[in-house]
C-alpha cells in the first residue's frame, strides 16, 4: 500500500491509526503478563492526552517536557504533545532538580509530565526558577488542590470531555501542524558542560521515518522489544520509524527485566547500546569458563567453527559440506542456548549511541546473532548511517540513509553530514549553531572517520578524544577500550588515558556481578566489592588480559600501567550518560591523583 506524503508527525500518526486500526501497536507489562494496544486504542489514548493539553491551555509550538522513564505513557504523552500542536522537550529521570529546572527554563516549557511523586517534588522544589511552567501532569500520583499538579487520569478526563464537546477540534489542530514547526527539543545528555537543546522539526522526523522505511528491513509483521531511554534521540527515532512502518513494540524501560522479558515477548529485532552486548558476552564467556572441562572445550570449539562461518557470511556466502555439518552441531550444542536468551526469533539487533567493537560484533555473529551498527547524532536526528541485514561490515557503521550526504574534511578527517535529518539549530545558542552548521549546511560532527571503497563509513574516534602522547603519537582510546571489553569477561568500563603523557595507562572498572561470583569461588565471599577489587588476586586476574590486549598493539599504544577502580562507573555517580556513554573527562578528573601517580617517575619519552 502506497504511503502518502505527510505534513507532520501528527499527520503521519493519524494515517497510521486509520490505515491499520486493528493491528497491534504496543505491549506493556501489566501484572504477571502483558497488555496489548491496537493502533485504534493507541489513537484513543493519544487523543485524550492531546485534547487534555489543549484544555490546560496548550498553544501551537508550546514546549511540554517529559520527565519519565521508558514506559508506554511516555509514548502517549509525546504523541499527545505533537498531535496537540506542541513540541516535546526531554528530561532524563536521573537529572537533579537544578538540571530539570535548567531545561524547563531554557525550553520555556509550560507543562511537564512527571512519572511519580518523587519527580514532582523535584519540580516543586525549583518552582521559583521555572516561571513559564503552568502545570505538572503526574502519571503515577494524585493532583494538587490548587490544580498546579494534575493527575494523568484527570488530564485524560479533561481531554475526553473536550472531545465530546467539539469532536472536530482534535483533527483540526493535528492537520494544522506544519513540517517546519519544531517537534522536539532534545537536550543532549552531554559528556561535558551544560546540555544544549537541539531543535528538530516535524520534517526531520518525517525524513527519518521515510528513510528507514525505504531500507525495507522492517515490516508490520515485526515485533520490537524496546527499553532505550526515550529522552535520548536513539529511542526517539525508533518511535518515528514505528509510526511510519506500523510494527508492534513491547515497551519496558527496566534494564534488569530485559533478559526475562525477551523470553516472553520473542521479538524479531531490538535496538541496544554496546554495554548490553558486552554484559551478555561477559556472562556467557564467564559461565562457560566456570563449567570447565569438556563444556569449556566444546564452547571454544563451537565459537571457532562459528567464526569460520561468520567470515563466509560476511562475504555473502553460506557454509556447506563438512563446515556446514560442524556448524549445525555447534548451533545445537551452544549457539541455540544463546539465541533462546533473546527469545529465539531475533532477526537482528541495531546498535548505536556508542562504538561497538568489531570483536564483539563477530562474537555474536559467530553464534548466529547479527548486530547492525548504526551512527548518527542528536543533531542529525539519530539515524544517519546503518548497516543492512543483506549488506553489512563489522567495524563500520554502515552506509548513509537515503537522502543523507557525507563528506570527510580533508584537513583532519572530520565527518561532515548534510540532509533533511540535520537539526534546525541549538535552542537560544546562535554561536554554537554557527560553529556546528557551516554556510553550506554541513553538520560538523566532531567525529573522525574514513570511507572504504564500498562506501561504508568507519569511525576512528572522537575528534576531542584522540590522545596525542608526548612523543607525538596519536592513539584512539575508544578502539583500545572496545578491544579490551571483548577479551576480558570481568570488565565493566575501561578508560584509556595518555594525552600529553609519555605513554598510555588505563583505569579499569570491573563488573559487580561477575566479580561477586568470582570472589565467592576464590574464598573472598565475605568481602565487600571494594575489598575484592583491591585484593592482589584481582590484579592477578586482570593483568593477563591487559597483556593479551598489548600483544596486538603498536608499542606506543600499549597500556604500560593500569589500576582497578574501587567501584563501577555508573549513571548515578555521573560517570556515564543516561545512554551509558562514558564521560571520559569527568572520570579522568575524579581519578586524577591516581592517573598522575602513574607518571610520577616517568621520564623516558616513547
Amino acid at each position: 500500500m502506497a504511503v502518502p506524503a505527510f505534513q507532520s508527525v501528527a499527520d503521519m500518526f493519524l494515517y497510521r491509526v486509520s490505515a491499520t486500526p486493528d493491528l497491534e501497536a504496543f505491549r506493556r507489562p501489566e501484572g504477571e503478563g502483558w497488555r496489548s494496544y491496537t493502533w485504534r486504542q493507541t489513537g484513543d489514548e493519544v487523543r485524550a492526552v492531546a485534547s487534555g493539553l489543549r484544555a490546560l491551555g496548550l498553544q501551537d509550538e508550546n514546549r511540554v517536557a517529559i520527565l519519565c522513564s521508558t514506559r508506554i505513557e511516555w509514548i502517549f504523552a509525546d504523541l499527545g504533545i505533537l498531535v496537540g500542536g506542541g513540541a516535546t522537550s526531554t528530561i532524563y529521570p536521573s537529572n537533579t532538580a537544578p538540571e530539570c529546572a535548567y531545561i524547563l527554563k531554557d525550553s520555556g516549557a509550560v507543562v511537564c509530565f512527571a512519572e511519580n511523586d518523587a519527580q514532582v517534588q523535584k519540580l516543586l522544589s525549583e518552582r521559583a526558577n521555572t516561571p513559564d511552567l503552568k502545570h505538572i501532569v503526574v502519571i503515577d500520583g494524585a493532583g494538587s488542590a490548587d490544580g498546579f499538579v494534575v493527575s494523568w487520569a484527570d488530564l485524560q478526563k479533561k481531554g475526553n470531555e473536550r472531545h465530546a464537546a467539539d469532536p472536530s477540534a482534535y483533527e483540526t489542530v493535528a492537520k494544522s501542524v506544519k513540517k517546519t514547526q519544531i517537534a522536539t527539543l532534545i537536550y543532549t545528555s552531554g559528556t561535558t558542560g551544560q546540555p544544549k537543546g537541539v531543535e528538530l522539526t516535524h520534517d526531520q522526523w518525517l525524513y527519518e521515518g521515510e528513510a528507514i522505511d525505504n531500507l525495507n528491513i522492517m515490516t508490520t509483521a515485526d515485533v520490537q522489544y524496546f527499553w532505550l531511554p526515550l529522552a535520548h534521540v536513539f529511542g526517539k527515532v525508533i518511535e518515528m520509524a514505528q509510526i511510519r512502518i506500523g510494527f508492534a513494540t513491547a515497551i519496558d524501560g527496566r534494564i534488569e527485566k530485559i533478559v526475562d522479558n525477551l523470553a516472553v515477548v520473542k521479538p524479531t529485532f531490538m535496538c541496544a547500546v554496546p554495554r548490553i552486548f558486552e554484559k551478555v558476552h561477559n556472562k556467557v564467556v564467564a559461565t562457560a569458563k566456570e563449567a570447565g572441562g569438556a563444556k569449556w572445550k566444546i564452547f571454544q570449539w563451537a565459537f571457532g567453527v562459528g567464526k569460520e562461518v561468520s567470515k563466509l557470511r560476511q562475504q555473502g556466502m553460506q557454509p556447506g559440506g563438512f563446515l556446514g555439518l560442524k556448524f549445525a552441531v555447534a548451533n545445537k550444542l551452544v549457539f541455540s542456548k544463546l539465541q533462546q536468551r533473546f527469545g529465539g526469533r531475533m532477526r537482528f539487533f541495531i546498535s548505536g549511541s556508542a562504538p561497538l567493537s568489531r570483536d564483539m560484533a563477530e562474537f555474536f555473529h559467530a553464534a548466529g546473532l547479527l548486530i547492525l551498527e548504526g551512527y548518527g547524532l542528536t543533531e542529525s536526528s539519530a539515524a544517519s548511517f546503518v548497516n543492512r541485514p543483506e549488506k553489512f561490515k563489522f567495524g563500520a557503521v554502515g552506509l548513509p540513509l537515503p537522502g543523507t550526504e557525507l563528506k570527510i574534511a580533508p584537513e583532519d578527517g572530520e565527518i561532515l553530514i548534510r540532509g533533511r535529518g540535520i537539526m534546525r539549530g541549538y535552542h537560544n545558542r546562535p554561536e554554537d549553531t554557527a560553529q556546528a552548521l557551516d554556510a553550506e549546511g554541513w553538520l560538523h560532527t566532531g567525529d573522525i572517520g574514513e570511507v572504504d571503497p564500498d562506501g561504508f563509513l568507519r569511525i576512528t574516534d572522537r575528534k576531542k578524544d584522540l590522545i596525542k602522547t608526548s612523543g607525538g603519537k596519536y592513539v584512539a582510546p575508544q578502539a583500545l577500550e572496545g578491544k579490551f571489553k571483548a577479551i576480558c569477561p570481568y570488565v565493566s568500563q575501561v578508560v584509556v588515558h595518555g594525552d600529553n603523557r609519555n605513554y598510555c595507562s588505563a583505569l579499569i572498572a570491573l563488573d559487580v556481578e561477575a566479580m561477586t561470583k568470582w570472589a565467592g569461588e576464590n574464598g573472598m565471599g565475605s568481602k565487600s566489592y571494594a575489598e575484592v577489587v583491591a585484593d592482589p588476586k584481582a590484579r592477578e586476574l586482570i593483568s593477563p588480559f591487559v597483556d593479551q590486549l598489548n600483544s596486538g598493539l603498536a608499542s606506543y599504544e600499549t597500556i604500560k600501567k593500569f589500576a582497578i577502580l574501587p567501584r563501577d562507573l555508573t549513571v548515578e555517580e555521573g560517570d556515564l550518560t543516561p545512554s551509558l556513554k562514558l564521560k571520559r573527562k569527568v572520570v579522568e578528573k575524579k581519578f586524577i591523583d591516581l592517573l598522575n601517580g602513574f607518571y610520577a617517575d616517568a621520564h623516558e619519552k616513547l
